[in-house]
């Protein structure tokens, strides 16, 4: 039987059809490119045979992946003037832009101001909107559809059925993009301007990593040669979540974002060591600043003797007094160490210069240069300006009470610095049994010395947890940009988590951030979210609390079990549904469960191994369950994640992170009692 050619289905289809043939002419005429008349050498050559390949995978064609998930009908033509009785343009909404081979657009990048309607037109505001479609898939290929008419007052608001089965949907393997799905309060951070900078507080399951990845991509495509000159950055809390995410931008034809750690950013010695909770706080604490600042410039001496330079058969001096002037005027500029220090020679050398004028001579800049190398001038600078290792000082510091105590005089206690100083003294910087805390430090002494490159934007993916010293690392990865901040001060599970976003912004050096909240749950389920919600007031009292707006309920229960058998049995259960499972725990139990899934023969992988039809159950430490999600979860034995921290309230800050990571079903299992708190 055929099909009617007024099918809408069959006409979508064919344009879907139709935009992937563009899509792939439009690929093969990039590969066909011939650059062998262009370039004017081997390095040119290089650089465009790189630009030409990023621009091929750019427009590769995801098989499973809709090439447009929606489609817009204006009631008239954007930015033209419109004939009496006229009607407006059609526009499919897509991933990236696709052209036929007359020019003419295909499909919209959803990043272009014509497409944003899709996302924030409403009855109220039709925004000149006639008609919204939204497309339903299976494996690529469109299956259903659903249309809005904006226009038409008579039609009754509804909740979109596919909107919601897009927002369900199980996953398998890493993030996906939200480009379907933006909701308008999301597209409104998705799309603020570059020159500022934002922080968003949003709760489980409100999208503020999604919206951050989606913001970089705007901020790509809307300032792409700005920022291609000055780069950004994605700062995420580890390597399995920067593996989770990675496949987002480049889904949305972004190739050249960096992805890092905090740890990577500041890598500047071999992380051997670890310190406790006391020290890693005092470490973490931005009055560390002013101790390394005082310890670096202590190494600054005032002259106390002249400088001779022998030119030939002449002698020309700089009196003590004049380098007195000259150092103190350089400290007084508060420029960085090293960059005095290179200055310097040049203003002694410039001394000389005045005196040879004054008697008659005509020195030009060699001269000068010649002077600055002079050894006279050379031991001089060596004595008033040492050159400092921003390695060695910390070793120093950490290593020396009586260096340590001068400096950190009036800004550390004598118990915090007993806390910091090592029992055992390093013997030099690669003995030195370093921690984190140690390396962050080392970066802001190598800052004192010389400045840090500057990005045109960076974001900063679960911010709650970093220290105010590794907030002013990542601020000077962006002095000169601007930077996303995201996070959930419920989620804050480190001793030195953040209080306050206004506090935080501060040691970033963005005060003037908006800061957005996000209180509407996509992806976690009512009976979920509102169990795991019984521990704001233990741990995040002022947080409005997360209001999930999904129709399906999902699925919950709290079993008490006799051992990890019945663990393993929940797993099971689990498994046979759809999607991805994670089984989290304490990490002290992460040994014991393994054993446990290896007994029953149950494959299983670890945080950041993707998961594959065959092996879909990851067994997840909780301290590394942050910012993971998975279909369906067993969390075990809730008591022992609290009991794994050093205190109560970053114990209960990690069991709401483990609890909201389901995005269909949770399972808590219990041997031991539950926590009060959830009674």
């Amino acid at each position: 039987m055929s099909t009617p050619v007024d099918d809408p289905i069959s006409r979508e289809r064919s344009h879907l059809a139709s935009s992937r043939s563009a899509l792939r002419a439009m690929r093969e005429d990039v590969e066909a490119l011939d650059i062998t008349d262009v370039t004017a050498n081997w390095v040119n050559a290089e650089v465009l045979a790189r630009q030409i390949e990023e621009r091929v995978k750019a427009l590769a064609d995801l098989s499973d992946t809709p090439l447009f998930f929606g489609r817009l009908d204006y009631l008239h033509t954007p930015g033209a003037e419109q004939a009496e009785g006229a009607d407006g343009e059609r526009f499919y909404i897509g991933r990236r832009h696709v052209h036929d081979a007359d020019g003419d657009p295909m499909v919209i990048d959803w990043r272009a101001p014509v497409s944003q309607p899709f996302y924030r037109a409403t009855k109220k505001d039709p925004q000149d909107i006639a008609l919204r479609r939204r497309f339903g898939y299976t494996r690529g290929d469109i299956t259903a559809y659903e249309d809005e008419h904006l226009s038409d007052p008579a039609e009754a608001v509804k909740t979109s059925r596919l909107l919601q089965q897009e927002i369900e949907r199980p996953r398998v393997g890493p993030m996906r993009d939200i480009v379907a799905t933006i909701q308008p309060e999301q597209d409104e951070i998705v799309r603020s301007g570059l020159s500022g900078s934002v922080c968003v507080q949003g709760g489980p399951g409100t999208g503020k990593t999604a919206v951050g990845l989606h913001r970089v991509a705007y901020l790509l495509y809307a300032h792409r040669e700005r920022l291609a000159r000055t780069g950004t950055l994605v700062i995420g809390p580890n390597r399995s979540f920067l593996h989770y995410i990675e496949q987002v931008l480049p889904a949305l034809g972004e190739l050249t974002v960096q992805q890092a750690t905090v740890e990577d950013l500041v890598a500047h010695v071999e992380i051997k060591g670890t310190d406790d909770a006391t020290a890693a706080v005092v470490k973490g604490d931005a009055r560390m600043a002013q101790v390394l600042r005082k310890a670096l410039y202590a190494h600054v001496t005032l002259p106390t003797e002249p400088v001779v330079v022998v030119r030939g058969s002449r002698r020309w001096r700089v009196a003590q007094y004049e380098l007195e002037d000259i150092v103190r005027e350089l400290l007084d500029r508060d420029i960085r160490y090293g960059a005095a220090r290179e200055a310097l020679p040049q203003r002694i050398a410039h001394a000389v210069l005045v005196q040879m004028e004054r008697s008659g001579e005509a020195p030009d800049d060699r001269v000068q240069d010649a002077v600055a190398r002079n050894s006279a001038v050379k031991a001089a600078v060596k004595t008033v300006w040492p050159a400092v290792d921003p390695a060695k000082l910390v070793l120093r510091l950490l290593s020396d009470a009586d260096f340590l105590a001068e400096h950190a005089a009036g800004i550390l206690g004598e118990e915090e610095q007993k806390a910091i100083l090592w029992a055992r003294p390093a013997r030099s910087v690669k003995a030195a049994k370093w921690a984190a805390a140690d390396a962050v430090l080392i970066d802001e002494a190598t800052d004192l010395i010389q400045r840090t490159h500057s990005l045109g934007h960076v974001i900063l993916d679960e911010a709650q947890d970093l220290s105010p010293m590794q907030y002013r690392a990542v601020g000077r990865r962006c002095t000169t940009g601007s930077a996303t901040v995201l996070g959930d001060l419920a989620q804050g599970t480190t001793p030195w988590a953040t209080r306050g976003w206004e506090e935080a912004l501060t040691h970033l050096g963005k005060q003037d951030a908006v800061v957005e909240e996000l209180t509407a749950g996509f992806r976690v389920p009512t009976d979920v979210i509102t169990y795991a919600s019984r521990l704001l007031p233990h741990i995040a009292p002022g947080l409005t609390p997360v209001v999930s707006i999904r129709e399906n309920p999902g699925h919950f229960e709290v079993r008490e079990v006799a051992g990890t058998t019945d663990v393993v049995e929940a797993c099971r259960e689990l498994l046979r549904n759809e999607g991805s499972t994670g089984l989290i725990a304490a990490d002290a139990r992460i040994p014991e469960l393994a054993r446990a899934l290896a007994k029953a023969g149950i494959p299983y992988l670890g945080p950041g191994e993707e998961t594959t039809r065959e092996t879909r159950l990851t067994l997840v430490p909780a301290s590394l369950a942050k910012g993971l999600e998975y279909d369906y979860v067993v969390l075990d034995e809730p008591r022992a994640v609290v009991d794994g921290e050093p205190d109560e309230r970053t114990g209960l800050r990690r069991l709401y992170v483990a609890l909201t990571r389901a995005v269909s079903g949770l399972i808590v299992t219990h041997a031991a009692p539950l926590p009060p708190q959830l009674a």
